[in-house]
């Protein structure tokens, strides 16, 4: 795990919204982030992307909810890689990779990041952290001419 949070050296495109800590949200955001992959011709990212969204905000909401607080999800998009950040307010919880020979139904999630992501780590805020990964954008990109992905709603 890394820990410093370096910012993305040429951003090419960004999104930052926050969403209440239920269950629900993470369906919302694994949306938006789908749509603006494709939009930003990202397309072929979007389910290492929808993975590693789904389970960094999932932990968020089950182990950084603070009530009354929101919890953060950021996309920086770059020439290398595609940066998903999830804050909390709940700093004093600190995420760990479950070991492979564990038995149990839950607790894989930053497992499957650790996987996905070329790399991933925790950065700690005024009030509680942020929990990031990144992707890279050069891995899977469609090549040649005119061999971009399209959207599946035909756009």
């Amino acid at each position: 795990m890394i820990s410093p949070h370096d910012p993305v050296e040429t951003v090419l495109y960004e999104d930052l919204l926050d969403y209440t800590p239920f269950p629900r949200s993470v369906r919302l955001a694994r949306y938006r982030m789908a749509r603006l992959l494709w939009e930003w011709g990202y397309g072929y990212l979007v389910d290492d992307a929808e993975l590693v969204v789904s389970e960094l905000l999932t932990n968020a909401i089950v182990h950084g909810r603070v009530p009354g607080r929101l919890v953060r999800v950021h996309l920086t998009v770059g020439k290398e890689v595609l940066r998903v950040a999830v804050s909390d307010a709940k700093g004093e919880v600190r995420p760990s990779v479950r070991e492979s020979g564990a038995d149990g139904v839950g607790g894989w999630g930053l497992l499957l990041v650790q996987e996905v992501a070329v790399r991933w780590g925790v950065r700690d805020r005024e009030i509680g952290k942020t929990v990031w990964c990144e992707l890279d954008v050069r891995r899977g990109r469609p090549s040649g001419p005119g061999r971009r992905a399209r959207c599946p709603s035909g756009r």
